[in-house]
């Protein structure tokens, strides 16, 4: 994946201007004129991709839970096909879907996202991340048609990249410097980090060649671009 400029990515949408996840939270942050966002997809019992941060709401399973269920006790929640209709109301605007999975046996969310995907006319415009390895070689394998991501915080995780059928790479900010941007961009994968709230950080790390800033403020990403 080339990105024509390096992109600035809301961080669950705005959450400091409405509730993180939501579609009024997504609308903020592309209305803001951020570049994308950067959204968390969890599967339901009954097989809908919800978006949702945490496995858990109210101490039970997203899994767990069918959407029904998810619609009385979150009515604000969204599912990822509402999603791609906002999105097309903003055409230039990209996509990081983070596929939220713990590495073990599958329950099909790999699937289910290649098949959203594949039905979704924008999906030139979306990429996958995940902290799950497994998941990323199921994506893989399924032809899932757009470009992957490994999400870390810890550098071991590193380690585990040139195993995987990887295009970029989702290290933590404070894993970077100069040096190891370039690193990681000399084996060929796009480098998009997280989460970034100030201005003189977003600067240093787009200095360094980072291709993509995600963050809870689009004031503070919009002020460390220019």
């Amino acid at each position: 994946m080339i990105f024509t400029k390096p992109l600035l990515l809301g961080h669950r949408g705005s959450p400091h201007q409405a509730k993180e996840n939501t579609l009024e939270s997504f609308r903020r942050a592309l209305e803001a004129g951020l570049d994308g966002l950067e959204l968390d997809l969890h599967r339901t019992r009954d097989g809908v991709l919800a978006i949702y941060h945490d496995f858990e709401l109210e101490g039970q399973p997203i899994a767990s839970l069918d959407w029904p269920t998810l619609q009385q006790r979150a009515p604000w929640m969204p599912r990822l096909e509402q999603v791609f209709e906002l999105a097309q109301e903003f055409p230039q605007a990209w996509l990081n879907l983070e596929l939220k999975s713990q590495p073990g046996p599958s329950d099909g969310r790999e699937a289910l996202l290649v098949q959203a995907l594949q039905a979704w006319p924008g999906r030139a415009r979306a990429w996958i991340s995940s902290f799950d390895p497994l998941a990323l070689i199921r994506l893989h394998r399924l032809g899932v048609g757009v470009p992957l991501a490994l999400l870390y915080a810890e550098p071991e995780m590193e380690e585990l990249a040139p195993c995987l059928p990887l295009q970029g790479v989702h290290p933590h900010f404070a894993l970077l410097g100069q040096g190891k941007v370039a690193q990681l961009k000399a084996r060929g994968w796009f480098v998009v980090t997280w989460t970034v709230n100030q201005a003189t950080r977003v600067q240093e790390l787009l200095q360094w060649g980072v291709d993509g800033v995600i963050g809870d403020l689009p004031h503070q990403l919009f002020s460390g671009r220019h």
